[in-house]
């Protein structure tokens, strides 16, 4: 036997305080009884009460409330073999992680809007395997291509402005790692999802963008941020403000969305750019266009579907039920 919801099985602890809790009751009734009166008139006026007929009805009840419990527990009987098949996409999801992410221009900051951007898209997903890249200067598959939407979610918890030990931001080199985390061989069912300010430093993302639609990639890009630009903030060992980060010659470093860059990457790749908003709309209409895409077969699992028999239980808990209504504590026929 399976159990669906197991962790009600612990309620069946609570059978043994149940017959206790009727023991106590029953010791005390008898101690008022004998302080009541004499115990031979008070069998008398009770005479059409049937002990025995009372205690049938306490037992019912405990094995009425373990039947129920059992019920709550989902009882799984009999098994049968379903074959499973999904259909969707790869997609690669690559976040900045640059310091420049620690810019505020967008609440709580960029790299916190794109992470809860990233959370809600992958929550959004049916069938579709997802990974995730993170990227400053250096690039790292954080979560390699997955059907398992609660791991890619939990990598996405780790995530953290600074993470990768070179700094600066390499988006071409992003570009170029991503296409290598995808199946080289097919032409399609592939997309990237880059979530970035757009600053980047000494690569050319245009040509990694080429090089990958050639692979049959289609690259959606996000900017974080905006383009009047934002300090970008030095955090102390408590995560508070201490000051903003300068350049060479002392002057406060403004960190700006360069939209045109992020633009140009998705159109060469046949994708689109979107501006992170506060609705998240833009995730809402790249999940579309993904959903109209031609989807490849991702599994063909045969699994085992246990059946459900917790209605027999919770019958035999109603039917007991009934039983212990009719029964009653009373003696059928009185003779006085």
């Amino acid at each position: 036997m399976h159990w669906g919801l197991p962790v009600y099985l612990n309620f069946l602890l609570l059978l043994p305080a149940l017959v206790i809790f009727f023991v106590v009751v029953s010791a005390r009734k008898k101690k008022d009884l004998d302080i009541f009166g004499d115990n031979a008139l008070v069998k008398k006026l009770s005479f059409s009460k049937s002990n025995s007929r009372e205690r049938s009805g306490k037992i019912l009840l405990v094995i009425i409330a373990g039947f129920l419990i059992l019920s709550l527990a989902r009882p799984q009987i009999g098994t049968r073999l379903t074959m499973s098949k999904r259909r969707g996409v790869d997609i690669m999801i690559a976040i900045d992680t640059s310091s420049s992410m620690m810019a505020r221009d967008i609440k709580p900051s960029r790299i916190e809007k794109a992470k809860m951007e990233v959370a809600s898209f992958i929550n959004k997903l049916k069938g579709d395997r997802v990974g995730i890249l993170t990227f400053a200067g250096d690039s790292f598959v954080q979560c390699p291509l997955t059907l398992d939407y609660n791991a890619a979610n939990m990598f996405l918890s780790l995530i953290e402005p600074g993470m990768m030990p070179k700094p600066g931001t390499a988006l071409g080199k992003a570009i170029d790692m991503a296409s290598r985390s995808f199946v080289k061989k097919q032409r399609k069912y592939k997309v990237l999802v880059i979530l970035t300010d757009g600053e980047d430093h000494d690569t050319d993302p245009i040509k990694a963008a080429k090089e990958t639609k050639e692979q049959g990639i289609v690259i959606y890009t996000i900017g974080i941020g905006t383009g009047k630009g934002e300090p970008i903030p030095v955090l102390d060992e408590k995560g508070n403000i201490s000051g903003y980060k300068k350049d060479k010659e002392g002057a406060v470093v403004m960190s700006k969305l360069d939209e045109e860059t992020l633009r140009r990457i998705a159109l060469v790749t046949g994708g689109r750019y979107y501006h992170a908003t506060p609705a998240e709309f833009e995730l809402d209409k790249i999940y579309d266009e993904i959903s109209n895409m031609d989807k490849k077969e991702l599994s063909d699992r045969l699994f085992t579907r246990y059946e459900e028999r917790f209605q027999y239980f919770l019958a035999i808990a109603l039917i007991l039920l009934c039983v212990e209504f009719l029964l009653g504590d009373r003696r059928r026929k009185i003779n006085l």
